[in-house]
């Protein structure tokens, strides 16, 4: 190879690269939703050979992808058992919520009010995206602008650091949350409360937002909850 060839070699690997990588992050996203949208159920094991032949993976990324769900809180490994999807009891939903609601409602009092109006209108472009997944009843739609919504508000706070353990805190209770996100009674009762903290944010009600912040938390936790104990 002469020395003319080498900087071509070189851009083909970063390619081959960044297209594993893309192929991975593909991979994470599409059990992510399996998981968030019930089609992977807690418990269920999740065998490395089907996940090979489904994504067309070698073994050790296969293995690298499930150590990156094992982070955001989605699975759990146990010994002669091997990945499973996360399963939580009722006292450990009850301590993941409890966590969730500190910090988002500390995060929605750290907001500096008045709202900018760019600001503000940002969020209500977000929410009227929301609105249009929820009267086509795109549940997958829904969940990722619902995820937008909840970021813009936040971000308020100007915290980058409280903002970033809220969003792990909110993904490790997608498990969670599977029951209610294609509930479209739970996508109505959602659509509803962003319009009233986006009506709290208008008011400069900190005290409202705050309220509302913690009774948004509740429905998800109460339904796994009730599913639990009728298991």
């Amino acid at each position: 190879m002469n020395l003319s060839e080498a900087p071509s070699v070189e851009a083909n690997k970063m390619t081959r690269e960044t297209d594993q990588e893309s192929q991975i992050q593909q991979a994470i996203a599409t059990l992510e939703a399996d998981i968030v949208f019930g089609h992977l159920l807690p418990r269920e094991h999740l065998i490395e050979d089907s996940l090979r032949e489904r994504f067309g993976m070698k073994r050790h990324t296969v293995r690298q992808i499930l150590l990156e769900l094992e982070k955001m809180g989605l699975v759990e490994r146990k010994k002669n058992i091997g990945a499973l999807v996360k399963s939580y009891t009722i006292n450990e939903v009850l301590e993941l919520y409890n966590v969730r609601e500190i910090l988002e409602t500390n995060c929605v009092r750290q907001i500096s009010m008045p709202v900018l109006p760019e600001k503000l209108e940002a969020i209500i472009a977000i929410q009227r995206q929301h609105d249009e997944a929820v009267a086509n009843m795109d549940p997958h739609v829904a969940f990722r602008v619902n995820i937008a919504f909840h970021k813009a508000l936040f971000a308020l706070s100007n915290n980058s650091i409280l903002t970033e353990f809220i969003t792990d805190a909110a993904q490790r209770a997608h498990v969670v949350r599977s029951l209610t996100l294609t509930n479209p009674d739970y996508l109505e009762k959602a659509r509803k409360d962003h319009w009233d903290m986006i009506d709290a944010l208008k008011r400069q009600d900190v005290e409202a937002l705050v309220v509302l912040c913690r009774k948004h938390l509740q429905p998800s936790s109460n339904a796994y909850i009730e599913r639990y104990r009728l298991r």
